[in-house]
Formats: C-alpha cells, structure tokens, sequence
C-alpha cells in the first residue's frame, strides 16, 4: 500500500527473487533505475581516496585543509540543488527523463575531473557530480518504487540503498585497483562516466513510470506498461487503485491549502513530527559518519599508517562494514523496532568516539622524538627552517625551543615540514625535513624510512582501525538507515512530500557543514579534540531520540499521528506496546 510500511523479512525476498525469476523485466526495471544508487555511492565515496593523491600532484592542495575540503564538500553542495532541481524535472519531465539527466551529469562531472589541470577543474567537475548524486538520490527510489509490484516494493526499493553502501565498497576497490597506475586519481574519479553510459543505454530502451503517465492522461500506455509487470490476474485490480489513487490526489490538490512552512508549524502533529524528523536527520551527519566515509584514508594516516596504498587497503575495511550494515538495518528492523536499534547504535556510537578520542590523543601526545644526529643525515638544506633555528640541536630536547617530536616539526610556522621515521624502527628518534619531492625521495631512498605528513607513527594505529570499525558497526544499521525510514512514516500522507523534502534538505545542508569543517577542526584543535566534539553530539542525539523520537514500528499512519497529537513518550521503549500480539500490559506514557 502507498505510504505504508513494508516488512522486508526473509519471504518478502524470496518472494522477490522468485517474481524476478519468473518475470526479468521487473528485475531489468529495478537494476537499471538503481545503477543511479550505485553512481551515488561511489562518486561520494571515490573522493576519499582519490584525495590523497590529488594533493601529491597539487601543490596547492597539499597543505590547504580549506581547499581539500572544498573539492570534497562541493559534491555536498551540488547536491542539495539537484535534489531541489529534481524535485520538479521528476514531476515536470518525468522520472525516466531526470534519471537521463543525472546520467549526462555523472558524465560530464567523470570527464572534467579526470582531465582536470587545477583544483578550480576539480571543483567544477565536483559540483556536476553533485547535481546528478541530488537528482539520483530521490529519482532512482522513485522510479523503482512506481515500477514495482506492489508485494515486492519494499524489498525491491530497500535494493538501491544497498546498492549505494555498494558503490561506496566499489570505490574504494577501484582506488586501491589504481594505486600503481600511471594518473592514478583521474583514472579513480574518471571511471565513474561507465556506469553512467551503461545506465544511460539502459533507460533509453526503459519506459516511464506508470504512475506518472496516469497522471498526465496517458493512460494507454501506462496500462501497457503495468500489464508487463503485473500477472494476468493482477493487472485490473492494480490498474483500478491506480485510478483512484491519482483522482485522490487530484481531489486533495483541489481542496486543500498551499501547503508552505507557516501550514506545517501551524499542525501540531505536522510540527512535532517535523521536530522527530529533520533533527533525526541532522544528527544522523553531526555524529560524524561522513567524515569517516569522505576522510577515512586520510584518517588512517593520521593513525600513523603513512603509505597511500595502504591507508587505502585499510579503509576499505570501513566501507565493507557500512554495505554490511545496511543488510543487517533490513533484518532487525521490523523484529526489534526503530527506536531500540537507534539507542542501540548511538550508544555504540559514543563508545567508538571516546576510543578514537583516547587513541588520537596517545598519539600526538607520544609521537616519536626528532633526532639532531638523524636530521643531519640529510643535507642542511632540507632540515626544517624551525628546528634548523633552533640555538643547539644536539637532541631531541636541545635548543630554547624545548622538546621536539614528531607532532611538533609537522607543525612547522615557517614552512611544510614532514618527519622521516628511524630506519632502525618507525617510533625511534627521526628527522624534520622541510615537506617536498626531494626530502621525501630522499627519507625513502634509505632503507626501512617512512615519510609522514599527515600523521605521525605510532603503536596505538590498530586502535585507531578498530575504533573506526567498531564505529562503522554501531552506526550503519541504526543511525544510518532509521532516519529515513522514519521519515517516510511519520508524517501525515497529505504533508508527507513537503516534511521529506525538508528532512532530506537538512540532512544535505548538515552533510556540508561537517564536509566542510573536519579537516579545518583537526588542524585547529587537533583529530582528539575534533572527535570529542562527536562524541558530545552523539550524547545530544541520544538524548533527542530518547525525548523526541517516537515508536513507529508497526502503527499504520493514523496511529502515529494520535500519538504525536497526545505527545506519548514512551519511557520503557524496550517493552512490547500494550495492544500487541502477545496482549500484555506495557510500558507506561508519559507526556511531555
């Protein structure tokens, strides 16, 4: 049913795996329309690995944390107008029309990356990508949903967010695939314009949604469209609710009021489900999932990991785990309810954070010292300008300057400084060198040396990894796929277009605002300090939800809307609601 909550247990996709056996041209609708999940996972994951090698070649970038993270965050940006944009080309042009224009996005955002000249280019190719990641993220579901049958919608719908944590695991494939090739990050970011062509190809031999044909009159071919996807014996009694479902829409167009924000604040329940809603959604980026999917490579050197390829292999850990998760959010959702499974993981959440909080400060506050005798095994010219001023520089501690490490010669005032670990062992005494091509090739032209950069070595690094793991586990079933879920069902079905657009709006805008700031937060307070802040927001979220979110597993709409109108907050989320199956007393209400 439209609006309705679908159970995605183990039938409904055996189900759906037997009704696309017996009919593929479901299963060819569903997977073409979702190509645009998978286009939508990886280009917002591919960044994080193409990164590191962007500012290998650019100058510019390299020590820039605002520039690095405005090529990152610009994809954010063009999102939030392509959803917008989307919004209209869907109902105005079509799904299948707005799914062939994100497509020529993807394209056009592959190519001007691959053969950028400058990070302008980047920027520029960027925000092309966005636009078709903002147009894909709300058309593909669209589409798959309109062309489904209805007992199998659910299942066939949930596919496309699988297929996005998907894409973001094919990223980092490909970003580890390409590690040793000669343009490394333009053959990263340039791949994504094949599926892009393949989706391209695909729809154009693909028709229109039924249900937007229906509503722009064109009923012929809408009934010729659902008569290949339904059985025989199914296809009049769709085609019927179809028809009334339109002239209902049609009706309430007709009757009621410009829905704007001032309508939504008015409604008490329109309000406080919007309270439950948006704040779910921007709580789900200020817990600080996005930085781990944008920066993870980057977050595993500052661990102490300083090769490239294997900050990569590393991170590819993190994203296996999301597309893990996602799986894992379609079992227990409907079996343990969507208010438990959010506590659940916002308290894994804040356990994840306050280990990576204590690794992060280990490590900078035990950082391997620099050497006067390791330093000068390298010519004078390359010692960093700092420490070269230092008054003595016969150890680590000498010279008015106090005690040297690590953390402080990357520090370096006066120039990009990088630390070269002892051949002898990465946590010995090292040497400060000013950051370029030549110190690097020559820290590496001796045996056993790594060159750092962006972190410095340390034995706390596989706390760091599990930290991160452990924080990819608690979050992507809960944080990562309930808010939406939620959203789709706690608004009335009147409001439930304008309330989504808004939820889904701040969930984008709060998406940029952390892109934007991370790299910039752990340059000026430092990555323990950045992750603390996390934490602090993932307690202020644990707290919403326990307040403000309620219990909608199970309840058909008019449910949820009482509940909201009585403002019930259920204390004992863990108990069964008194009512249910087993028709024991329950949890008590209180109001709020």
């Amino acid at each position: 049913m439209e609006g309705g909550v679908h159970e995605l247990d183990g039938s409904t996709f055996k189900e759906c795996f037997s009704l696309s056996w017996r009919n593929p041209y479901v299963l060819r609708l569903a997977f073409s329309a979702g190509i645009g999940g998978l286009l939508f996972g990886y280009d917002t994951g591919v960044i994080s690995g193409a990164l590191l090698y962007i500012r290998d070649d650019f100058r510019s970038v390299d020590r820039n944390t605002w520039l690095q993270e405005m090529i990152v965050s610009m994809a954010v940006a063009g999102a939030i107008i392509g959803a917008a944009i989307g919004g209209w080309t869907t109902d105005r042009f079509g799904r299948r029309t707005s799914i062939l224009v994100a497509d020529f996005l993807f394209f056009a955002g592959a190519v001007v990356m691959a053969s950028a000249t400058g990070p302008a280019q980047l920027v520029v190719g960027r925000v092309f990508v966005g636009l078709g990641v903002g147009m894909a993220s709300m058309t593909s579901p669209l589409y798959i949903s309109e062309a489904s049958p209805a007992r199998i919608r659910g299942a066939l719908v949930s596919t496309n967010g699988f297929l996005i944590t998907g894409g973001q695991f094919l990223a980092y494939l490909i970003n580890l695939a390409f590690t040793k090739a000669p343009g490394t990050w333009r053959w990263m970011l340039g791949v994504a314009a094949v599926p892009a062509v393949v989706q391209f190809g695909l729809m154009l031999f693909l028709p229109e949604s039924p249900r937007w044909l229906y509503r722009k009159g064109r009923a012929e071919e809408a009934e010729a469209i659902l008569r290949r996807i339904y059985s025989a014996e199914e296809v009049e009694r769709e085609i019927e609710e179809l028809k009334e479902s339109v002239a209902a829409e049609a009706r309430e167009r007709g009757s009621s009021e410009k829905v704007s924000l001032a309508v939504l604040l008015r409604t008490a329940t329109v309000r406080r489900g919007l309270v439950a809603g948006v704040g779910l959604q921007v709580f789900q980026q200020l817990v600080g999932i996005n930085t781990v999917m944008y920066y993870s490579p980057t977050i595993v050197q500052l661990a102490g990991y300083a090769s490239n390829q294997t900050a990569l292999a590393l991170s590819l850990v993190t994203s296996g785990l999301n597309a893990l998760g996602s799986i894992v959010s379609i079992y227990f959702i409907d079996r343990t309810g969507r208010k438990k499974l959010l506590v659940v993981s916002l308290v894994g959440v804040i356990l994840s954070l306050g280990v990576l909080t204590a690794v992060f400060h280990e490590t900078t506050s035990h950082s391997p010292a620099v050497s006067a005798s390791e330093t000068g095994r390298f010519d004078g010219s390359l010692t960093c300008p700092d420490y070269r001023l230092q008054p003595s520089s016969s150890s680590a501690s000498s010279g008015g300057g106090g005690f040297w490490d690590c953390t402080r010669c990357l520090k370096g005032r006066s120039a990009e400084c990088g630390f070269c670990a002892s051949g002898a062992g990465k946590l010995l005494p090292g040497a400060c060198l000013v950051s370029n091509a030549t110190s690097r090739d020559a820290c590496r032209g001796e045996g056993g040396r790594l060159w750092y950069t962006r972190g410095c070595p340390s034995r706390f690094g596989w706390l760091a990894l599990a930290g991160l793991a452990l924080y990819i586990i608690f979050f992507s079933p809960g944080m990562g796929t309930v808010p939406w879920i939620v959203n789709s069902e706690i608004y009335p079905l009147r409001y439930r277009g304008a309330c989504g657009g808004a939820a889904a709006t701040a969930n984008w805008v709060s998406n940029l605002a952390v892109a934007q700031s991370f790299l910039s937060l752990t340059e000026a307070i430092g990555v323990a300090w950045t992750f603390l802040i996390f934490g602090g927001l993932s307690v202020a979220a644990l707290a919403f939800v326990l307040v403000c979110v309620p219990e909608t597993k199970g309840l058909p709409i008019e449910e949820v809307e009482k509940m909201l109108e009585r403002r019930e907050l259920r204390l004992r989320f863990w108990a069964p609601r008194a009512g249910d199956a087993d028709g024991k007393e329950t949890g008590k209400t209180a109001g709020v």
